[in-house]
């Protein structure tokens, strides 16, 4: 049976090597497929959440794949390590999507 594995974004897929599924196996074999940050097991379950380990790019540049750039984490220390970027590119988002609006809007005319 094959782990499951997170989707990468269908945007974002030229953005990974051919080889990422092999990649992926060999971060997680390198963290005895443990996260690499509190040790919980992939496939172990905390609570009611079933553990399926992610591979973070601690630059956040998924063309940038050093081993020494990636590591295996679950998704509580994926997202708690990614939470800082996450705000960053929403407001990002947001504030390009107001930009964006008031470059269209009927509102601001005479």
């Amino acid at each position: 049976m094959e782990r499951q594995i997170m989707p990468i974004k269908p945007e974002n897929r030229t953005r990974y090597p051919h080889n990422w599924k092999q990649m992926r196996a060999a971060i997680l074999d390198r963290a005895r497929h443990c996260c690499e940050w509190c040790g919980i097991a992939d496939g172990s379950t905390r609570g009611a959440t079933k553990i399926v380990l992610t591979i973070a790019h601690l630059d956040h540049t998924p063309e940038h794949n050093d081993p020494d750039n990636l590591r295996a984490l679950c998704q509580r220390c994926h997202l708690a390590y990614d939470a800082k970027h996450h705000q960053q590119t929403a407001y990002q988002t947001r504030r390009a999507g107001k930009a964006k609006g008031d470059l269209f809007s009927n509102e601001n005319k005479p």
